[in-house]
């Protein structure tokens, strides 16, 4: 058997299931590195402490895979395999009890994203949910933190768009190998997140979805990050999950109330019943990381109506989306107009066009006018 490189050999146990930190620590400390360990004849293995059941996994896999070949195969993607003894191994993520003892990572991991939110949520939320996300990780993006979410339907496709949007970096932690996207819908936007972001997985990279994966997935999302947002949730939501790791952890969980009528904040309402700190702005989730504001005030440079009929709009506009059917009703403005002036208004950053031509005030306009 030739000698493999440590990174290989790392690779090799990750390959073989059922083994992970805790046993590749039993071999580490038993055989004083890997590459003995991977080595070994079964009689030497059994003295490390490991299990039969792993013994006879080791016994059947290590025949069957080549450590080397998937090292290659990630070089030709573009994928660095990190273990815990490279330096771009993200710091924060070596503190929890269950690390990934191989990282893949797609794209790149700056020192920067040690300030990061991991923003979790339903897969379906509601034009509410939507909005809070959209609102939060504009803020949270301006002042520089890293967003982390899975690249989910709803609120993690929301979070990874919404800070890519703001120029913001994100990180996706995915329940497959970097190399398969997850909804195949999100392809595009996986794409754009390798230009500002990462893709990460501790899976092969070729490896597909399972079921399984996900849960797991979540301790790696809360462990890479400061603290876990959670925007929008109902009582089975997995972003449940990834909050009850965050705790485990020692991490900070936020979460978003929403109405006590609405199935999709079940969850978030209860985190906050339960201590999670109730998020009404992104300064609040600043303030208590003790993150310094660096976007300072925003600026823009048309917040204030310019004639009378945008005025008019904006007296049956609030934070709650309203029906452009609705808004031509109650101002007995036409409809070509009402459409038009709105256009313009979103343009201008005074109104966000929420879907299904729903329509809401801007939050800085709000507050401009009040």
């Amino acid at each position: 058997m030739s000698e493999l490189s440590l990174t290989a050999c790392h690779v090799g146990f990750s390959l073989i299931p059922g083994i992970g930190r805790v046993r590749l620590s039993l071999l580490e400390n038993h055989f004083g590195d890997l590459a003995t360990a991977w080595r070994a004849e079964a009689s030497e293995l059994a003295k490390s402490g490991i299990d039969s059941g792993t013994l006879k996994a080791i016994s059947y896999w290590r025949p069957r895979i080549d450590p080397e070949r998937e090292l290659e195969k990630a070089a030709k993607s573009g994928v660095k395999v990190l273990t815990l003894a490279d330096k771009v191994y993200p710091s924060r993520l070596k503190e929890i009890y269950d690390y990934p003892p191989v990282l893949y990572v797609k794209g790149n991991l700056l020192s920067e994203d040690e300030l990061s939110i991991a923003v979790v949520g339903t897969r379906k939320p509601t034009v509410y949910g939507r909005q809070v996300t959209e609102e939060l990780v504009t803020e949270l993006s301006r002042n520089r933190i890293t967003i982390a979410s899975g690249l989910a339907r709803g609120i993690d496709t929301i979070a990874h768009q919404t800070a890519l949007k703001n120029g913001g970096r994100t990180i996706a932690v995915m329940g497959c190998g970097v190399n398969v996207i997850y909804p195949a819908e999100n392809a595009a936007l996986a794409k754009q997140i390798l230009e500002n972001g990462a893709l990460i997985s501790e899976c092969a990279i070729d490896a597909g979805p399972r079921p399984e994966n996900f849960p797991r997935r979540n301790r790696i999302l809360s462990g890479l990050t400061l603290g876990t947002l959670v925007t929008e949730a109902g009582n089975g939501s997995g972003a449940l999950i990834t909050a009850d790791y965050a705790l485990e952890q020692d991490r900070e969980v936020f979460a978003v109330p929403g109405s006590i009528l609405s199935p999709q904040s079940t969850g978030t309402n209860r985190l906050i019943q339960q201590g999670a700190k109730l998020v009404r702005n992104a300064a609040d989730i600043m303030e208590e990381l003790n993150v310094r504001a660096v976007a300072g005030q925003l600026e823009f440079k048309e917040v204030l109506p310019e004639n009378d009929t945008e005025k008019q709009l904006l007296k049956y506009l609030g934070v709650e989306p309203v029906h452009i059917d609705e808004v031509c009703r109650a101002s007995g403005l036409p409809t070509p107009l009402v459409s038009s002036t709105l256009a313009m208004m979103e343009l201008k950053g005074m109104v966000k066009q929420l879907g299904g031509m729903n329509y809401a005030l801007a939050r800085q306009i709000k507050e401009t006018l009040s």
